[in-house]
């Protein structure tokens, strides 16, 4: 049986608006890490408050551990830690005192709890500011220390919603470099992310999130499988304008499946980067636009992406 089962979950926030989650459904083994990758508003942190039982659901099942969310909520809890998009932290606490609050709050004490918040502190290598007040951390700090409350408890699941967010290299490199260690350690993992990267490295499966839907699932392979031997050609520009004219000049050309711009870049899906590379070049210079880089990438996630949704990720 799945540790993890979503059956086509459903919410909306009012009556009359969009679903948020709409009729999502996936399974979580045991012992893998599942992400799911989308770009903000997707729907990833929707889906994951409703798994973790903050949100009701307006329809559809969630089982964990065997446990409906909606029914059995507490024993649910006993499974899962969560580090939340949001920093679940007190700034006004120092990092031993939140973990103590919180490790409380899941019903650790005494020498356990004391146990449990020192090997945590190690851990996040935070020992060293263990009696310093949040308000005090650096960004990164606060995430390695918002990831050590969720894992409190040593739980068999646990919920990473972007942990990476706004932080510095270092500290974004000794969390996903964590994540495979506890993985490898035998925990299974939901971790939602916006970053193509991430989701490649470290997951065993991945579902793919656009408006509320779930529009892709499977392996890195599987996935990258569903664009066949396309590749992706990025074409940045010296003009901050006049992506969007290329982009909408080169998708009526057959060499190009598809195309889209943001931010000074187009991003094209073609048969070939070798070949339609000197007619982007081409419509680039009849547009009057010069392209200051170009980068080809084999086919991944962002393919994957700008194939099922006509767009790239980061737009």
């Amino acid at each position: 049986m799945a540790l993890v089962e979503v059956k086509n979950l459903v919410k909306r926030y009012t009556p009359s608006g969009p679903n948020a989650v709409d009729a999502v459904s996936f399974e979580i083994h045991e012992g893998e890490v599942f992400s799911l990758l989308g770009p903000n508003g997707a729907g990833k942190t929707t889906a994951i408050s409703m798994i973790s039982t903050l949100l009701k659901p307006t329809s559809g099942n969630v089982f964990v551990d065997g446990h409906d969310v909606q029914r059995e909520p507490m024993a649910v809890r006993e499974v899962i830690g969560v580090a939340p998009q949001d920093l679940a932290l007190y700034h006004d606490l120092s990092a031993e005192e939140n973990l103590r609050f919180w490790g409380e709050m899941r019903g650790l004490g005494g020498a356990e709890l004391k146990r449990e918040i020192d090997e945590k502190l190690a851990l996040m290598d935070l020992t060293d500011r263990a009696k310093s007040r949040v308000k005090t951390f650096s960004g990164g700090m606060k995430r390695r220390l918002n990831l050590a409350v969720g894992l409190l408890g040593n739980p068999r699941l646990i919920m990473l919603d972007e942990p990476t967010v706004a932080i510095d290299p270092q500290s974004r490199r000794y969390i996903l470099d964590y994540v495979k260690r506890m993985n490898a350690d035998g925990a299974t993992v939901l971790y939602t992310t916006h970053y193509m990267e991430e989701a490649q490295e470290l997951s065993h499966r991945i579902g793919i999130m656009d408006h509320g839907k779930l529009i892709a699932l499977g392996t890195l392979d599987e996935l990258t499988q569903q664009v066949g031997e396309h590749e992706t050609l990025i074409l940045k520009l010296h003009q901050e304008g006049g992506g969007a004219t290329l982009a909408e000049a080169l998708t009526v050309c057959e060499d190009v499946l598809q195309a889209s711009a943001s931010n000074g870049e187009v991003t094209l899906n073609v048969h070939s980067a070798q070949g339609a590379l000197p007619l982007a070049l081409g419509k680039a210079t009849e547009l009057g636009l010069s392209i200051r880089t170009v980068d080809i990438r084999e086919p991944n996630l962002e393919t994957v992406f700008l194939h099922l949704t006509g767009r790239a990720l980061r737009d």
